[in-house]
């Protein structure tokens, strides 16, 4: 029997799993929308990774997870590698491209910025408080403009003279966007506009003090749009790498981090357990601490948001 490694990335807007073998060759992959339940969006990525996975061939020996639900979703499918999206997206990056100076990822509702030197992560940055430069933004717009988001970047492509979009929130964006389609510029110039209003305000907030080197690698859902992807290209003055696995970096990061645990054996058939969370409080001092209970059919698997050892006993 073959050994296989499953690595799970699970964010607010979506869930990415992928199957590697010892050589780090994916697989299999699946890409889904999380829709607020990323417990009920794992179960649905482990479904599809099961039909696509050879078990007579292939056992899981390695589970590992990253992204904004990873504690919960580790604790769901007894992971023995929890990381953080920047050491997952950088080890999945450079197992790919280890020349990588400088990755650039740009997702649903958050961003980040990773640098490196010889393969070593030495500074990042994360936005999470502002929507403007992601994907949702570009998503809002799209709706606004009746533009499929799918031909959001071919349209671009087409502007001769992109309009200047003034994007450092959403508000303004939106503001900015109807004054100049009523002006009469056109609907493909705002649409180039709106590409290179996220790239700027991406390299002046989350790239702010950055130094910027090639190679450059740009991953997440919005690499797959080639207007943003030519907009880096023409600020930055560097070829950007979009590899066709760039939304499954996280994932395939975390999958290859959990070949160095200690082996589990993990099981795809997990369609009829019933996980669940519950919620409590805890009285025993002034913090009332919010604790998390995660069931597994109906009996305690785990529990977390306990200050204190008082809170332990709320766990039980």
């Amino acid at each position: 029997m073959k050994k296989a490694y499953l690595g799970i990335d699970i964010g607010s807007i979506s869930t990415k799993g992928v199957v590697i073998d010892e050589n780090n060759k994916i697989l299999a992959s699946t890409y889904l929308y999380t829709e607020g339940s990323p417990i009920i969006a794992t179960k649905k990525v482990i479904k599809d990774l099961k039909k696509q996975v050879n078990q007579k061939e292939y056992q899981v020996v390695g589970v590992g997870t990253t992204g904004s639900a990873r504690k919960l979703i580790g604790t769901m499918l007894g992971a023995n590698t929890i990381k953080n999206e920047i050491t997952a997206h950088a080890v999945g990056t450079t197992s790919i491209y280890p020349d990588v100076k400088t990755i650039f990822e740009i997702g649903g509702q958050d961003s980040k910025i990773i640098i490196l030197n010889n393969g070593i992560v030495s500074d990042y940055a994360m936005n999470t408080l502002c929507a403007a430069g992601t994907g949702s933004f570009l998503s809002s717009q799209a709706k606004r403009l009746g533009i499929p988001i799918e031909k959001f970047g071919s349209i671009a492509l087409t502007s001769k003279k992109p309009t200047k979009i003034a994007a450092r929130c959403t508000v303004f964006a939106e503001s900015d966007l109807v004054h100049k389609s009523q002006m009469g510029h056109t609907k493909e110039d705002i649409i180039a506009g709106l590409c290179y209003a996220i790239v700027n305000n991406y390299l002046n907030n989350v790239g702010k003090g950055k130094t910027i080197k090639a190679p450059i690698v740009f991953q997440g859902g919005v690499s797959k749009n080639i207007g943003v992807k030519k907009a880096f290209e023409d600020v930055t003055g560097c070829e950007v790498i979009v590899d066709e696995n760039s939304h499954l970096m996280g994932a395939l990061g975390v999958a290859i981090l959990s070949k160095n645990k200690e082996e589990i054996k993990f099981s795809f058939n997990i369609e009829d357990v019933v996980y669940e969370t519950k919620g409590t409080e805890c009285h025993g001092c002034s913090n009332n601490c919010e604790i998390i209970k995660v069931l597994k059919n109906k009996e305690l698997i785990d529990a977390w948001g306990n200050r204190c050892p008082k809170g332990e006993l709320i766990h039980k």
